[in-house]
């Protein structure tokens, strides 16, 4: 079913692991360093949930005021600037975005380092922590840019039917570096000498540049295959010819009319906006809520952010036999009972459902993403930049559960995500019933098949004059602005 969830080939994980089952030859190389931007931009939001605590007990601001960090990076970076990276990727293609991406990460990194060296002795806390925030911002902007085209390019790689478990696999990255952030903080932020002054963020903050560069450079170098909106639409026509008038029909509206992503966006809004409060509070609701140090609880955030990792794996492994919008429905519903028990149980009970958490909330944001533009044509890449455009529910729900929390308390803040992933079990359980109540991943995959080949396609999903001008290496090849175009004829389906 066209729109559908990116289900896997009909043979699982088999046909996955055969050549060309994950993706086609000419995106392998792009593929490997794609990803390695998921693990940069995870590394810099590893450091943003703990770096709210050390600013609480350096500049002596409150929980309320320590979430400007989260509206600056999802507020102004995500929710604003998105649109903008969405509207260069368009126009420009997706080396020339990332490379935009990465300047403006590597750029607002180093600006960390004259703020800090300004704190030393400050008088003006206040000024300090908005120069911070400045820095957050213009670090965020790149991270957007960065995810927009990542996300998208990582999605529309061929063959699109393994989309959800390509970016599932590349997201976990993502999680393998936002455990490091709070290891580090744990040893260089709250030990020792450090727990009172910000002199060694500036150091971990280059580090973060210095990486930035060097992605940069790699980028500069290798040539990126692209795939036009011409072929992503042509790709979505085949498969709304294979699903039916009202299919095509639908693929011929404008885009404010394409309702898949708008109520992917705001599912995304809710995602985000939970996964930042849970994790902006994390320090917070430990030390509170159990006895146990800053430095304690910044090496339980660590230890709960490899449980996400691990369950971003996991997730990975369980969408070569099941249903992407099963699993997330699942998930989620999973994650709205875990929501009320971090609200009401005391002590360590407590820290550990809080942690428990990451574990099932971890496959979510690749699985909407997808779910939400796959199969969209000429509507994608505006669909990716929407979809990053609801990570901006990170800038929203901080600040009210930080008004909840000095209220109320750390812990009772917490009922702020249970609505959130209500809602997202709703619309994952909306997509499932659409795809025709698939349990696995095959019947989704037969779903496609039957609807490829009666637009014309082979079993496998190719048509067999351009299956055999790629396996035979007919492909022209055209270098154009340092990137690589293929002929549309024969690479428009691959």
């Amino acid at each position: 079913m066209a729109g559908g969830a990116a289900p896997l080939p009909s043979g699982g994980l088999r046909d996955i692991m055969r050549p060309g089952g994950l993706m086609t030859r000419p995106f392998v190389i792009p593929f490997i360093l794609v990803t390695s931007l998921f693990f940069a931009w995870g590394f810099a939001y590893g450091l943003l949930d703990v770096l709210n605590k050390h600013f609480q007990t350096v500049l002596g601001i409150t929980k309320l005021q320590s979430t400007g960090l989260q509206v600056a990076y999802f507020g102004i970076g995500y929710f604003a600037y998105s649109p903008v990276a969405a509207e260069v990727l368009r126009r420009y293609g997706y080396k020339k975005t990332i490379l935009m991406g990465l300047g403006l990460y590597s750029t607002g990194a180093i600006l960390f380092w004259p703020v800090a060296h300004f704190s030393i002795g400050t008088k003006a806390p206040h000024a300090i922590f908005a120069g911070f925030v400045i820095c957050t911002a213009v670090t965020a902007c790149g991270l957007a840019t960065l995810e927009v085209s990542a996300n998208s390019y990582v999605t529309v790689m061929r063959p699109g039917n393994t989309a959800a478990f390509r970016l599932q696999f590349s997201q976990s990255f993502n999680g393998v570096a936002s455990f490091s952030g709070p290891l580090i903080a744990s040893k260089y932020f709250f030990s020792g000498g450090n727990a009172d002054n910000l002199t060694n963020v500036q150091f971990v903050y280059m580090a973060v540049a210095g990486l930035g560069v060097l992605l940069g450079g790699l980028f500069l170098i290798i040539a990126l295959p692209e795939v036009s909106e011409a072929e992503l639409q042509a790709e979505a026509n085949d498969l709304a010819d294979g699903g039916g008038e009202v299919e095509d029909a639908q693929l011929a509206k404008p885009f404010i009319k394409q309702y898949r992503p708008i109520f992917g966006f705001v599912c995304q809004f809710m995602y985000v906006g939970a996964q930042v409060t849970i994790g902006s509070f994390f320090i917070n609701y430990v030390t509170e809520n159990a006895d146990y140090t800053s430095a304690q609880a910044s090496n339980l955030l660590s230890y709960a952010l490899i449980l996400f990792t691990v369950g971003r794996f996991v997730s990975t492994a369980l969408l070569s036999t099941l249903s992407a919008s099963l699993i997330l429905m699942c998930n989620a519903a999973i994650c709205a009972i875990i929501a009320v028990l971090i609200a009401s149980l005391k002590g360590k009970a407590g820290v550990g459902c809080v942690m428990v958490i990451m574990f099932f909330e971890s496959c979510q944001y690749p699985v909407i993403f997808v779910l939400s533009t796959q199969g969209l044509g000429r509507h994608t890449r505006r669909a990716a930049g929407l979809l990053v455009q609801g990570v901006a529910g990170g800038a929203v729900f901080p600040p009210i559960q930080g008004a909840l929390a000095d209220r109320y308390g750390t812990r009772t803040s917490y009922w702020l995500v249970f609505p959130a992933f209500l809602y997202i079990t709703a619309f994952a359980g909306t997509m499932w019933v659409k795809n025709g109540r698939q349990w696995t991943s095959a019947g989704e995959a037969e779903i496609n098949r039957q609807a490829r080949i009666a637009s014309g396609a082979t079993d496998g999903g190719y048509p067999a004059q351009e299956t055999a001008a790629y396996v035979t290496g007919s492909i022209n090849e055209k270098h154009m602005d340092d990137e690589v175009h293929y002929d549309e004829n024969a690479f428009r389906k691959l």
